[in-house]
């Protein structure tokens, strides 16, 4: 049986990794869960105000936890992709680039958007007034694409579950118990 380690091996993801990825996994889920959407002048609203909080602070947690996880990635490399036909690998490895590009782009259309619709940002409760002048079209814009963009993630991380389970129940490899926790 493996020993559980905090980096990567040449079959199985660390526990650092491993926490990276649930964590993000659970913020992302989170921050959609508590999304207000809808027009600006709800968003912003006295009735609203706490789940936008919310919703920005755990945005800007996905940020924080996807850039840890990009250095992580400099120090403890995935384990090699030698399962499957190449097109599956190379679809993997695009999925997972995607992923990490959208994960990038959703917060940073989110703290763009909301300055340039002349709000403060919200992170941990503190708000952030805006770096940049207000050009509120462009932000109404922007905060569209940030919309569209996170639904496209929760899409794409769909897919992504979707091909792991594949992996697991139909092609028997170890690429899904690689991310679980614990002993496997």
């Amino acid at each position: 049986m493996p020993i559980v380690t905090l980096r990567t091996t040449q079959v199985r993801y660390g526990l650092v990794a491993q926490a990276f990825h649930w964590l993000t996994a659970f913020l992302v889920l989170a921050a959609y869960l508590v999304s207000e959407g809808g027009p600006e002048a709800r968003i912003y609203s006295a009735a609203a105000d706490q789940t936008r909080r919310v919703h920005e602070t755990l945005g800007m947690a996905v940020l924080g936890i996807v850039a840890l996880r990009l250095v992580w990635k400099l120090v403890d490399a995935p384990p090699p992709s030698s399962t499957g036909p190449r097109w599956m690998i190379t679809a993997a490895r695009l999925v997972h680039a995607l992923l990490y590009v959208l994960l990038v782009a959703v917060p940073l259309t989110a703290i763009l958007g909301t300055w340039l619709e002349g709000h403060p940002l919200t992170l941990a409760g503190l708000d952030i007034a805006s770096w940049i002048a207000p050009s509120h079209d462009l932000g109404r814009l922007i905060i569209e694409v940030h919309t569209t963009i996170g639904n496209i993630v929760l899409w794409l991380a769909g897919l992504h579950a979707a091909a792991a389970l594949i992996h697991h129940f139909l092609l028997r490899d170890a690429v899904l118990t690689s991310m679980l926790p614990g002993r496997r």
